[in-house]
């Protein structure tokens, strides 16, 4: 890029302002969060809707898991592919639209087929949103903020899932299940209106002072490059454990607690929005700056930072199903919160940093794909099986155990994955393609 065209593409560069910058980052965030809302809801309102719809724990798993999970990833790859050659501002902006009418919509089912149609189509809509997205945030943000920024963005998983517990339970408890769902849709279309008309679509490379030129790579090249680079593997399969574990938590817990300690959903619901919501946020945010300050020194450790998180997290997480008595089933349930998505802003900067400009809504897509389908597809349906395989042995208490094998096993193992990475990440930042 010479000067006068870098001087000429600053000059009509939206987002020249630091405020531009962050009002567009925090728009982002707002639209996740509603993402993860739509989402989350159904989790504090599925023994409602198991009631009401006369549904088993397998049936529930599949809603929450793999059914949801399936469209939302493969729907992801060509929407990114878009991303990569179209205006993503607009791709967000329509996503947001759909997912959110397909919420409200899902209060109008009279049976398990109509529910699962309606999430389909929620999961449908949603596949538009993280991979745009995460592209825009790293040609708006330089590569020394980005997995901050994107941390910052990924807050709006607790953010989302702090609301919708909290609108969930106690909607749930004073107005019914089918109410929630309207509530929690209608804003959503409003907030794609306001993303349309105040958020412009950054200058591909201008972060980074790179030139976007040649043909908009395929697909395919894309995959290519990706799983080439070792750290990508590993790194990608740690996510999805770490997500395995994350999922299978947010879907279940409150599940958990109303069947083992006879929780009533507003209240259980407040708690879960400031344990999993607030501790959460905090999280994300603060393990994308200590990735971003300390791997100025050393690459590496934007891999393990996420392998400390693990490895504090396992201990409480056995202790969350072990322990009894609600409350402290739930101060056990604080940390792993809190350390539960640390591994985000990290991962999707480091994937960011070793492809091309044009290559990343693909390659967060790619990246999204191996996640849900392990982690939100292959999770609360795994949990939501063997709960019911353990009902004879345990009764009420089989989700309970479930959970307790399951969750703190899936955390070890992205741990371990997270620390493969890391050998091999500081090599394949070195040969990213210009």
């Amino acid at each position: 890029m010479t000067d006068s065209t870098a001087s000429a593409e600053n000059a009509n560069n939206p987002y020249a302002s630091a405020k531009a910058a962050y009002y567009a980052l925090g728009i982002l965030t707002i639209v996740y969060s509603i993402n993860f809302i739509d989402r989350q809801l159904l989790s504090i309102l599925q023994e409602s809707i198991k009631a009401d719809l006369m549904l088993s724990d397998a049936q529930l798993g599949l809603l929450t898991g793999f059914a949801f999970a399936v469209f939302y990833t493969f729907a992801g790859l060509p929407i990114a592919s878009l991303a990569d050659r179209s205006n993503r501002r607009n791709i967000v902006a329509i996503s947001l639209t759909i997912w959110s009418g397909m919420t409200a919509i899902s209060g109008l089912a009279q049976n398990y087929w109509q529910l699962l149609a309606a999430r389909v189509g929620v999961g449908i809509g949603e596949a538009g949103g993280s991979p745009p997205s995460h592209s825009m945030i790293s040609d708006i943000f330089p590569p020394e903020k980005r997995a901050s920024a994107i941390g910052f963005y990924s807050t709006g998983i607790s953010i989302g899932i702090l609301f919708g517990f909290l609108f969930g339970g106690w909607l749930n408890e004073f107005f019914g299940w089918r109410v929630a769902f309207f509530v929690v849709g209608v804003p959503g279309v409003l907030l794609a209106l306001v993303l349309y008309l105040t958020v412009p679509e950054p200058i591909r490379g201008l972060a980074e002072n790179k030139a976007s030129t040649g043909d908009n790579p395929s697909m395919m090249t894309v995959f290519k490059v990706l799983l080439s680079r070792r750290s990508f593997l590993f790194m990608a399969l740690g996510a999805a454990m770490n997500a395995f574990a994350g999922y299978s938590t947010a879907n279940w817990v409150a599940s958990f607690m109303i069947r083992t300690h006879q929780m009533p959903t507003g209240e259980l619901g407040t708690w879960l929005a400031l344990i999993i919501g607030l501790g959460g946020a905090i999280g994300v945010f603060g393990s994308g700056v200590i990735a971003d300050k300390l791997g100025k020194n050393d690459k590496r450790w934007y891999m393990w930072v996420a392998v400390c998180a693990a490895a504090i997290s396992v201990p409480f997480q056995i202790a969350t199903f072990w322990v009894d008595g609600p409350y402290a089933a739930l101060m056990c349930m604080t940390i792993p919160s809190i350390l539960a998505n640390a591994y985000l802003g990290a991962t999707i900067a480091s994937v960011h940093s070793m492809v091309g400009l044009k290559m990343r809504a693909v390659s967060s897509a790619l990246l999204f794909f191996i996640l849900n389908i392990i982690g939100l597809g292959m999770g609360p349906t795994t949990v939501g099986l063997v709960s019911d395989s353990l009902v004879d042995q345990y009764g009420v208490d089989s989700l309970r155990y479930a959970m307790m094998y399951i969750i703190p096993t899936a955390m070890f193992i992205s741990g371990m994955l997270y620390m493969l990475a890391s050998r091999y990440i500081r090599e394949d930042l070195w040969n990213a393609p210009d």
